[in-house]
């Protein structure tokens, strides 16, 4: 079901792009995500480039210069295209060619080519776009602490509904407020309803959240009526990035009964650049989530003793906040939590498997999140709604701010990255959002 190890994950590898040498740096010559991106200011097409180090790799220049003959003449079109959507579709047996292809390239102990200057763009100098055209988004719930921290604040009696064992939850988002990391986030507006009140009223979420989440990018899809099986699911993915599903929780407590989220969730949702493929992360793979003996096994069309092996990711995420005091002051961001995907009750096989188990289709690009990652531990909460308890417990950040929800001018920061001893750091960049007043 995973992808294999190979000569790639080589952890000896060097790459002639001397940053990429780097001991932390996030994306070493075993990485090699892909991203789309044009040159900062300027109004030229988008072209998908590779991040190596602090550099990107056109794909487009290497291409033109015939660096990518080895390949088939499909996938060396795709790699002109003006966003990862046409590669996506060509499913997995292209993102393993075209990365053997990539690190041989990029290798210290091989030709470097002479056409250098032209094939790298610094990333300072670059403008890192949303990486598909994501035609549809599935937000899921995948996370058991997330749901039963969530569950004890309003349902302290009852905190875990009694599906949730049975039946990977989820809802369907908005794709068209999808934004690119580093993309201004303006406090929605909308109707809401304090306790106190006898009415609701109109006006700027004074609730405002964010929710750290991992997000899948389909690959290869599925026709309409036909599901896909547990033990074929990944080979539907063509990687990873990382997700933040702003909330709005006043907006959200107010609307979501009978029919779950809408408003609360639909002004915007921010994913990071760079898709970091299944081949990269196939040194990370780990056993799916534990169940305890009293939990129910998965129904059979959930159930595969491949994904029970190594349907894990051992990913790391956090989040930071950094607030406009902290800016002027100079004062690093606050970290507010940190938590494993490891975790997740849910692996992506079963996420992908039931989605499509009624005839659903997926489509290259679309967008699947697993939900709030959050931890059994006290400081792996993925969102403010569990750190703060609901507001009830503010945090004090380093300069001395109180916080419940999110200020305006308060800037979130996700990061991700696998790390193992034996193999080089693979990372996921950042995803990040400032928040700004309402109109």
């Amino acid at each position: 079901m995973s992808r294999s190890i190979d000569q790639t994950h080589d952890l000896s590898l060097r790459s002639w792009v001397e940053s990429a040498n780097q001991k932390d740096t996030d994306f070493p010559i075993q990485n090699l995500p892909f991203g789309v991106f044009r040159d900062r200011g300027s109004t030229q097409s988008p072209r998908i480039g590779v991040a190596i180090g602090d550099q990107i790799l056109d794909l487009t220049s290497c291409y033109q210069s015939g660096l990518l003959q080895q390949l088939p003449e499909h996938l060396q079109a795709a790699c002109t295209a003006s966003n990862l959507n046409p590669l996506m579709a060509l499913g997995s047996w292209a993102s393993l060619a075209l990365r053997t292809c990539l690190s041989q390239l990029l290798r210290s102990n091989g030709q470097k080519p002479s056409s250098e200057a032209k094939l790298l763009v610094p990333m300072v100098e670059a403008e890192l776009l949303l990486p598909a055209k994501i035609g549809d988004y599935t937000d899921f719930y995948a996370s058991i602490f997330h749901a039963t921290n969530l569950g004890k604040l309003f349902r302290p009696d009852n905190p875990l509904l009694p599906n949730y064992k049975y039946v990977p939850i989820a809802y369907h988002g908005r794709a068209s407020s999808i934004v690119a990391s580093g993309t201004p986030i303006k406090r929605p507006q909308g109707q809401r309803k304090a306790p106190e009140d006898n009415v609701p009223s109109f006006g700027p979420s004074v609730l405002l959240d964010y929710e750290v989440e991992v997000g899948f990018l389909i690959g290869a899809g599925n026709e309409l009526g036909e599901p896909i099986s547990i033990d074929n699911a990944e080979s539907h993915l063509f990687g990873l990035c990382l997700v933040n599903d702003w909330s709005a929780r006043d907006i959200q407590a107010w609307e979501y009964q009978p029919l779950g989220p809408f408003l609360g969730k639909s002004f915007a949702t921010t994913i990071s650049p760079w898709v970091v493929t299944l081949e990269a992360l196939a040194p990370f793979r780990c056993p799916a989530f534990s169940r305890s003996q009293e939990d129910p096994l998965p129904l059979p069309y959930l159930s595969s003793s491949i994904n029970t092996r190594q349907g894990g990711i051992d990913l790391t995420v956090e989040v930071l906040l950094d607030s406009a005091q902290m800016r002027e002051q100079g004062i690093e961001p606050f970290r507010l939590s940190h938590a494993s995907f490891r975790q997740m009750y849910w692996t992506m096989a079963q996420m992908i498997a039931h989605q499509t188990s009624n005839g659903c289709n997926l489509h290259p690009g679309d967008l699947i999140a697993s939900g709030t990652v959050s931890g059994a531990q006290e400081g792996s909460q993925g969102s403010l709604l569990e750190i703060t308890r609901r507001g009830s417990q503010p945090i004090k950040l380093t300069t001395g701010e109180m916080r419940t929800f999110l200020a305006d001018t308060d800037e979130v920061i996700i990061r991700g990255y696998c790390k193992n001893e034996n193999y080089a750091k693979v990372g996921f960049g950042e995803c990040q959002g400032i928040v700004l007043a309402a109109k």
